[in-house]
C-alpha cells in the first residue's frame, strides 16, 4: 500500500503541474538576510493586488505560480525593511531578495518578529512559534535565557514543578513529544535535571511548537513537535557573541570559510558553580557544558549542504563516590536539491545518541544505559500551483535499545559483568501532505502517513504461560510478576512483532474577511517507543523500550477547533481553541513496580488508556512599546487501565480489579487551571523591561489516608491513585535590560540584563512528605521547595 500511495502522489502533482502550467509562470528563489546570508523562515512575499503571496520554508526558499501579468511585490519581515517592486511575469523568473533589519537603519524605531504572528488564512492550526529574540528577553532562573522554559508561558504548555525535566503539552506525558534539533531526535532536553535546556539560544535560529494538527511529515509521537533550527553560520563576515551569567557562560562564533559561498558556526556553553564549592568545603559537583557546531556550502543555484551537530554532558557526583554522566549528541547531513523552480527537496542522513552512566564506587559497579538511531528520510515540497501544494517523502529510522550494562570496578568488589538485553527496532513511514486553497476564504491541509514498526530479534527473550508477563491475585487483589517458562534466543534478521498504521490528518480554515477565521482539525498519530518512568517529572535514569509482543504502540485520536481573530490590523491577534484526546494504549505500572535495570519490564506494566480536554485562550498585543500576551488553559488530563479478559472471550472486564479499580484518575501532569502573562515594555533606546506571572493548579499527587502497626513499625497506606494535590503554584518574575549607548567607532554591542525569579519569595511545594514528630508524635507535613526569590545578573556581547 505505501508503495502505491507514493506512485499515486508522483503522478498527482505531475497531471496537477500540467493543468496549472498554461498561461501562468512560476516566480521563485530564497530570502536571506543581508548582512549574513543567513536564510529567513516565514518571510512573506505578497502580491496585494491578487489577494494571495507565498511564505518561505526552513530553508528560505518559496516558489509561487502566477498568471501571466505585471505584479507589484511586497517582501515583509517585521524588524526588517520591506523590499517593494513590480515582478512582470512573461516567464519563469528565479529571484532571490536580501532583506536589511531595520534596526541598523532607524534606531529609534521599536520592531518585534512577526515569525510570532498569527495567521488567519492558513489551516494550519495548534501552532506556536517563538522568535530567539523573544526566549532572550523572557525572565528565568538564574538569569540564562532558556527554551523550555519560554515554551511554559504558552496556552496548553506546562511542566511538573521546577527543576524538573522536559515539558508537558495538552496533558501528554514528557515521552510523547518528539523534540527535533535540525530534524534530528533529542531524548533528553534538559541540563541539571531540568534546570536548564540543551539549546544554546545563541545558535537557534527559529523555534516552532505544533500542539495539534500535526502535518503528516511528522510521526512517532501523540502529544507535540517541537521543531528547532539552529543558524547556518554568516558567509560574509566574522561575528563573535556570547555571555557571561551567574552559573555558566556562553561563546559563538561564526563566519565565512569561502566568502558568500561557504559558512561555519560553533558555539558553546558551560556552567562553572561547581568550582565554588570547595570554597564551602562541599565536595559534590554538578556541572555541564555542550556544544552546537554548522557547516553549509552552497554548491551552486539549485544544490546546497549541511553538516550540523550538537554535543552535551551533564556530571553530578557526590564526595566522588556516586558519579553520575549523561547527555545527548547527535549529527546530521543534510542536501538541498533544486529539481526546479516548482520542485524543492531535502536528503537527511542523522544520527543521535542518548546516554546514561553511573559510577557507583561504595556498592562496586558501574551502570550506563542508552538509546541510539540511525534515520534517513527524503522530503520533497511541491509547488503545483498558487492554489495547491504537495509535500511527501519518506523515512526509516533504525534503533538500538541499551536497558543496561553493569560493569565491576574493582576486581575485589565481588560484580560480575552483566548487560540486560539489548533491543532493536526499525521504523519507516511515507507520506504526503497537500496544502490546497479550495476558495478565497477557504483553505484545507489533508494528508496521510503510513507507518510501520518491527521489533527484531534478540538474545534473550522469555515466554510465559498463556503469553501472559503479569499475574492478578482474586484473593488479595495484587498484580505481580510471572516467572518465564522458557527462554529464547532470535537473531536480528527476526521479527518478534510487526505492526503497520495509517494516520490521517486533515485541517481546515474558513476567513471571513480577512479579519478572522475559524479552523478545525483531526490528527491520528501513532508511537511506537515508550518512555518507563513512573515518576512525576522523568530522571535521566528513565529508560526508553520499543513497542513489541507485550507492549502495544500508542494511538491517538485529537480534535480540535478554534477562532481566530487579527485586530487594529494585527496590532492585537486573539485565538481560543478546544481540543479533546483520545490515546489507546498507554501503559501504566502494577503497585510497586521496579523499573530500574529490569531485564523483563514486561512483567510490570500493563495496557490503558487516556484522554485529556480543555479550552485554550491566548491574547497577543504585536505594537507598540508594551508587546506580549495573556494564555489561558482550562483543561483535564486523564488515565486509565480497566481490568483484562486474558483471551477468556467471556466479555467481562470485571474478572480483574485493573489500576484503580479501573476508575479514570487525574495523570501527574494534570493541571486544572494554567494562566500565562508576559510582557516586554521598551522603555527608550537604553532600558527594556520584562515580566511574567504564572498560576497553574497544584500538580495531582499521593497522600496516606492512613496507618497500620506491623511488628512496631508505622507503615501508611495510601487511597486511589492522584486523589490529592499539591498547593497551587504561582510566581513572578521580572528583568530589565540596559543597553550602553552604542559608540559608533566600536565594532563591539553589549546589553546588561539584571533579573530577579520569583519577586514574592513564593516557596512552591515541589512535593509534600510525611513524618511523625519527635517531640510531640503527632503526624505532620513537610513541605520540600526548589527556589525562593534568585536575583542575577548576565551580560551579553557581540561584535
Amino acid at each position: 500500500m505505501p508503495k502505491n500511495l507514493f506512485t499515486f502522489a508522483i503522478a498527482l502533482l505531475f497531471f496537477g503541474s500540467q493543468l496549472n502550467a498554461q498561461q501562468k509562470y512560476t516566480l521563485s528563489g530564497t530570502v536571506s538576510e543581508a548582512n549574513s546570508n543567513e536564510t529567513l523562515i516565514g518571510v512573506t512575499i505578497a502580491f496585494p493586488a491578487l489577494k494571495t503571496g507565498a511564505t518561505t520554508n526552513e530553508y528560505g526558499f518559496y516558489s509561487i505560480t502566477l498568471p501571466e501579468g505585471e505584479y507589484d511585490i511586497v517582501v515583509s519581515y517585521l524588524g526588517f525593511q520591506d523590499v517593494r517592486g513590480t515582478i512582470s511575469l512573461s516567464s519563469n523568473i528565479k529571484r532571490d531578495f536580501e532583506l536589511i533589519e531595520q534596526a541598523e537603519e532607524l534606531e529609534e524605531v521599536v520592531v518585534t518578529d512577526d515569525a510570532e504572528r498569527l495567521d488567519i488564512r492558513k489551516p494550519q492550526m495548534s501552532v506556536n512559534t517563538l522568535a530567539a529574540n523573544t526566549i532572550k528577553q523572557i525572565p528565568v532562573v538564574l538569569g540564562e535565557a532558556d527554551v523550555i522554559k519560554s515554551l511554559l508561558l504558552l496556552p496548553g504548555v506546562t511542566n511538573a514543578g521546577e527543576a524538573s525535566s522536559g515539558f508537558n503539552v495538552r496533558g501528554g506525558a514528557v515521552d510523547q513529544n518528539l523534540i527535533l534539533l535540525d530534524e534530528a531526535v533529542v531524548f533528553n532536553s534538559s541540563h541539571l535535571f531540568g534546570f536548564f535546556s540543551v539549546f544554546n539560544p545563541d545558535a537557534i535560529k527559529d523555534v516552532k511548537l505544533f500542539k495539534g494538527g500535526i502535518p503528516a511529515r511528522y510521526g512517532g509521537r501523540v502529544s507535540s513537535v517541537l521543531e528547532i533550527f539552529q543558524k547556518e553560520g554568516n558567509s560574509k563576515d566574522l561575528k563573535v557573541q556570547g555571555g557571561i551569567g551567574a552559573v555558566s557562560s556562553r561563546l559563538l562564533i561564526e563566519g565565512p570559510i569561502a566568502k558568500d559561498r561557504t559558512a561555519f558556526l560553533i558555539g558553546g556553553r558551560a556552567s562553572y558553580a561547581h568550582l565554588f564549592l570547595p570554597l564551602f568545603d562541599i565536595d559534590n559537583k554538578a556541572y555541564f557544558y555542550d556544544l552546537n557546531t554548522k557547516i553549509n556550502h552552497k554548491i551552486n543555484d539549485r544544490n546546497n549542504i549541511f553538516l550540523s551537530g550538537y554535543f552535551g554532558r551533564d556530571l553530578f557526583s557526590v564526595n566522588d563516590s556516586f558519579i553520575n554522566v549523561y547527555g545527548n549528541a547527535v549529527g546530521n547531513f543534510r542536501w538541498n536539491h533544486l529539481f526546479s523552480d516548482k520542485l524543492f527537496s531535502n536528503l537527511s542522513l542523522i544520527y543521535s545518541d542518548y546516554f546514561y552512566g553511573l559510577e557507583l564506587d561504595f556498592v562496586g559497579f558501574d551502570w550506563d544505559s542508552g538509546i541510539q538511531n540511525f534515520n534517513i528520510k527524503y522530503d520533497f515540497k511541491h509547488y503545483v500551483s498558487d492554489k495547491l501544494q504537495l509535500n511527501y517523502g519518506l523515512n526509516n529510522i533504525y534503533y538500538v535499545f541499551n536497558p543496561g550494562k553493569i560493569r565491576p570496578n574493582s576486581a575485589d568488589s565481588g560484580i560480575v559483568e552483566e548487560q540486560l538485553t539489548k533491543k532493536y527496532a526499525n521504523e519507516n513511514a511515507i507520506y504526503i501532505d497537500i496544502e490546497h486553497k479550495v476558495t478565497e476564504n477557504l483553505s484545507v491541509e489533508y494528508g496521510l502517513r503510513a507507518s510501520q514498526f518491527n521489533r527484531f530479534g534478540q538474545d534473550e527473550f522469555f515466554v510465559y504461560e498463556n503469553d501472559n508477563p503479569v499475574l492478578f491475585d482474586p484473593f488479595t487483589l495484587v498484580y505481580r510478576e510471572a516467572e518465564p517458562i522458557d527462554t529464547i534466543s532470535s537473531g536480528r534478521g527476526q521479527t518478534l512483532e510487526k505492526f503497520f498504521n495509517f494516520e490521517p490528518r486533515i485541517s481546515m480554515s474558513y476567513n471571513f474577511n480577512g479579519k478572522s477565521s475559524i479552523k478545525a482539525s483531526y490528527t491520528r498519530l501513532a508511537q511506537y517507543l515508550h518512555l518507563l518512568s513512573n515518576t512525576s517529572s522523568p530522571t535521566p535514569l528513565d529508560v526508553w523500550t520499543p513497542s513489541g509482543p507485550f507492549v502495544e504502540p500508542q494511538l491517538l485520536d485529537q480534535y480540535a477547533a478554534g477562532y481566530f481573530r487579527n485586530i487594529n490590523d494585527g496590532a492585537y491577534t486573539f485565538e481560543t481553541e478546544v481540543f479533546y484526546k483520545d490515546i489507546q494504549n498507554r501503559i501504566d505500572y502494577i503497585d510497586g513496580a521496579n523499573l530500574i535495570a529490569n531485564n523483563a519490564i514486561e512483567q510490570v506494566i500493563l495496557n490503558g488508556e487516556a484522554r485529556a480536554y480543555g479550552i485554550e485562550f491566548l491574547l497577543r498585543k504585536n505594537e507598540g512599546p508594551l508587546t506580549g500576551w495573556l494564555a489561558y488553559t482550562l483543561s483535564r488530563s486523564e488515565q486509565r487501565t480497566p481490568g483484562r479478559d486474558l483471551g477468556l472471550n467471556t466479555g467481562r472486564s470485571d474478572l480483574e480489579t485493573g489500576i484503580n479499580f479501573g476508575e479514570w484518575y487525574s495523570t501527574p501532569f494534570d493541571k486544572t487551571h494554567d494562566l500565562s502573562i508576559y510582557g516586554n515594555y521598551e522603555l527608550n533606546n537604553r532600558w527594556s523591561l520584562n515580566a511574567n506571572f504564572i498560576y497553574q493548579t497544584g500538580q495531582p499527587t499521593n497522600y496516606p489516608v492512613g496507618q497500620f502497626e506491623f511488628e512496631d513499625i508505622t507503615v501508611p497506606f495510601y487511597g486511589l491513585r492522584n486523589q490529592e494535590r499539591l498547593p497551587d503554584y504561582h510566581r513572578l518574575d521580572i528583568s530589565a535590560t540596559l543597553t550602553p549607548k552604542k559608540n559608533k567607532r566600536r565594532a563591539m554591542q553589549s546589553e546588561w540584563v539584571f533579573s530577579v525569579y520569583n519577586v514574592y519569595n513564593r516557596r512552591n511545594a515541589a512535593s509534600i512528605n510525611f513524618r511523625e514528630n519527635e517531640d510531640t508524635g503527632r503526624n505532620e507535613a513537610l513541605r520540600t521547595s526548589i527556589f525562593g526569590i534568585i536575583p542575577s545578573v548576565t551580560y551579553n556581547f557581540k561584535f
